[in-house]
């Protein structure tokens, strides 16, 4: 059986873990921006999503290990998720999980886009119900109603 999986609210003390897993080579291959990111830009980006009220970020723990990261950002349309798996919790059947805890708290259109060559993203996406609205040459957008 699969150890529990939980939510919790990112806080700078994440800020080491979160770059780690940013600039992990699959991680940025599947990014809109795969260029690494340097500390003291990431710590300012991180500063400045935990004050803005309209976005959300968490880290996904199981058996008080973390595993992964989801942000959902507001806007007028509903709800944008990005997610990331740590590597090292990566082809464990975490992913699919981690979405599904975080959409769970979340009301409205709740959107994703993925790289059309991300399967294993695609493959959450499809997993937590969402459908594949339209795509372009690199990407995927997908959407659940609710």
């Amino acid at each position: 059986m699969k150890a529990d999986l939980s939510l919790r609210p990112a806080t700078l003390d994440d800020c080491n873990r979160l770059l780690a897993w940013r600039n992990d080579p699959a991680t940025r291959s599947n990014s809109r921006n795969s260029s690494a990111v340097i500390a003291e830009a990431h710590g300012a980006w991180l500063r400045a999503v935990l004050a803005d009220p309209d976005r959300r970020l968490m880290i996904a723990e199981s058996g008080g290990e973390p595993v992964g990261t989801i942000r959902a950002d507001r806007d007028a349309g509903g709800w944008e998720l990005s997610w990331t798996v740590a590597p090292a919790a990566r082809g464990k059947g975490y992913g699919a999980r981690i979405v599904a805890a975080a959409m769970d708290g979340l009301f409205g259109p709740i959107r994703a886009a993925i790289r059309a060559e991300n399967g294993a993203s695609l493959r959450i996406a499809e997993a937590v119900g969402m459908t594949l609205q339209r795509r372009d040459a690199c990407m995927t957008y997908w959407e659940l109603r609710k």
